[in-house]
């Protein structure tokens, strides 16, 4: 009798398990059927003007915990239509030289683990001297600048492991803003209302599954926008590419866009001469990170504030100039120190401290419908006293 209760159990649990599988599946086949209806990009790309070059910013391959070679990330970048491609392997401080991989440029970057959470640091014009795994987070910025180079706070709000070290965030150049990886990992932790939705999605439109994963917080935003008040900081978009989800999905769905050249080339043919480029263009704080799933960020502009110094004062009034073609579907985020005026892309600087503008996009929804997401992002204005600095 009681083999036969166990057998009744073991069958009673299969079933359950059975039932549940097959919930999940037809949990993600609606958003499967879905994605097949959704349209990309949402804003059509201008027939006119320059492209401006665009690539990957924090990516790891096979020499740390990527899970493709260098020259497969560059087939990878090559197929999504990048320029560039910054590689960040955790750890790795062997100092390469910039090389074209099948006409994509890859500069060597580094994500240092430190005490106090993740660094990248990128435009070494030196190799890191006493630099290692573990080391305190302070020592690192500051090894990072006697070498040369941008230190960037690597996705510095996240739960899993966010940035400690505040001396040093206060000295560091750059600020992941928005994380690919980031966005994946907290699908993670919603397995049911985020991951799912988003697999399904992306078993019928891969790119439209990635861009499901995209969910900001303010937690971010929040942490760039006090750090602003002392000095203009850099916003970057991470990819943090690690292969999953695929190295040209993630690719085709941002990218840092550098300002335009004005021989209209993409970038220098001479490996080293593109690489200062690529490094000065992220490095200015005029380079835009675009979502450019939802189309490409071209013509977009902020008026009104100083360009080399990232700065503006109380009373001043920005205008944000969107890409031909763009008010519809478009709207403009204003966050921090300014106010958008009913036009829709006046912003008034009401306060010191720092201001964030965006454009975001009325883009595909999980199923049927559209959701408010980023679209086009530079970094922060910061915002002085009346008369401070002229």
């Amino acid at each position: 009798m009681k083999p036969f209760r166990a057998w009744v159990w073991v069958g009673k649990g299969l079933r359950a398990l059975v039932g549940l599988v097959l919930l999940l599946v037809g949990w993600a086949g609606f958003f499967t059927f879905a994605a097949s209806y959704a349209d990309y990009p949402v804003v059509p790309p201008a027939s006119e003007g320059p492209r401006w070059p665009r690539g990957a910013f924090h990516v790891h391959t096979t020499r740390s915990d990527g899970r493709a070679t260098e020259a497969e990330v560059a087939a990878a970048a090559k197929a999504a239509g990048l320029h560039f491609v910054v590689l960040t392997d955790h750890n790795d401080f062997t100092p390469r030289e910039p090389v074209f991989v099948d006409g994509v440029l890859l500069v060597q970057g580094v994500e240092i683990s430190t005490a106090a959470g993740h660094l990248v640091a990128f435009g070494l014009e030196r190799p890191l001297e006493g630099v290692h795994k573990g080391m305190d987070g302070g020592e690192t910025q500051a090894a990072v600048a006697r070498a040369g180079g941008v230190s960037v706070l690597a996705h510095p709000v996240q739960a899993r492991n966010p940035w400690r070290h505040e001396e040093a965030a206060r000295r560091a150049e750059g600020f992941e803003l928005y994380s690919a990886d980031t966005f994946f990992r907290n699908a993670v932790r919603h397995p049911f209302s985020r991951l799912l939705p988003a697999v399904g999605a992306w078993l019928g439109q891969r790119v439209h599954g990635v861009m499901l994963l995209v969910e900001p917080d303010e937690g971010p935003v929040t942490k760039l926008l006090e750090l602003a008040r002392e000095k203009p900081r850099l916003a970057l978009c991470a990819h943090d590419a690690h292969g999953l989800p695929g190295y040209e999905e993630v690719f085709q769905s941002l990218a840092m866009y550098l300002p335009p050249r004005e021989d209209g080339a993409a970038l220098p043919g001479d490996a080293r001469a593109a690489a200062e480029v690529v490094v000065e263009g992220l490095a200015s704080g005029r380079a835009l990170c675009a979502f450019r799933a939802l189309g490409e960020p071209e013509g977009f502009s902020l008026e009104g504030v100083d360009a080399g110094r990232r700065e503006a004062h109380v009373g001043d009034v920005l205008t944000v100039r969107l890409p031909p073609g763009a008010r519809e579907h478009v709207r403009v985020e204003v966050r921090g120190a300014g106010r958008l005026r009913p036009d829709g892309v006046s912003v008034d600087l009401v306060e010191e401290g720092a201001v964030q503008v965006e454009a975001w996009v009325e883009a595909p929804g999980r199923f049927f419908g559209s959701r408010w997401r980023p679209w086009i992002v530079p970094s922060p204005i910061r915002v002085l006293a009346r008369g401070v600095g002229r």
